[in-house]
């Protein structure tokens, strides 16, 4: 098994360590039964996440996560490995957390867990269906098991 996984926090400063998000990641990838795979994480300002999502989505401002696959493969049976990269705005998790009345250290593993199920192929629909989505309940039981101190409720869709 070869499951590789760097995480870049590029100067910011987070409520958790570098070695905790590599683990929270890998367990992602260990849930979801990958066994090959290279996933980056990489936390970037508001500015550079803004361009991004510009660039690649076409969508205007700040989001506070984004991934791009770079690989078709799940890792699993053959030797195709995921291959992904992960964006956080950890500026932006602090405001979604303080929205939703969660820790800002939650809603980095929250959007670590989220932007890693996306490099793995899975998707939501936008708007209010999306916390009912297989996506979203995956997250929330990845994310009770992976840090079990997170609260376990839903939150309200985030806009």
């Amino acid at each position: 098994m070869s499951l590789i996984v760097d995480v870049s926090t590029d100067g910011h400063r987070l409520p958790i360590s570098r070695a905790r998000l590599k683990d929270i990641v890998l367990g992602v990838l260990e849930a979801e039964r990958v066994r090959h795979a290279l996933v980056s994480v990489a936390f970037v300002s508001k500015r550079e996440i803004a361009r991004l999502n510009r660039e690649h989505l076409n969508h205007t401002g700040a989001t506070d996560v984004i991934s791009f696959a770079l690989s078709a493969g799940r890792g699993a049976r053959g030797h195709t490995p995921v291959v992904g990269d992960v964006y956080v705005a950890p500026d932006v998790a602090r405001e979604n957390a303080a929205r939703y009345g969660t820790a800002t250290r939650e809603e980095i593993v929250r959007l670590v867990i989220h932007g890693t199920l996306h490099v793995l192929g899975y998707d939501h629909p936008d708007g209010d269906d999306r916390v009912e989505s297989r996506m979203w309940k995956r997250q929330e039981t990845l994310l009770a098991s992976l840090m079990p101190a997170a609260s376990r409720r839903t939150r309200a869709v985030r806009p």
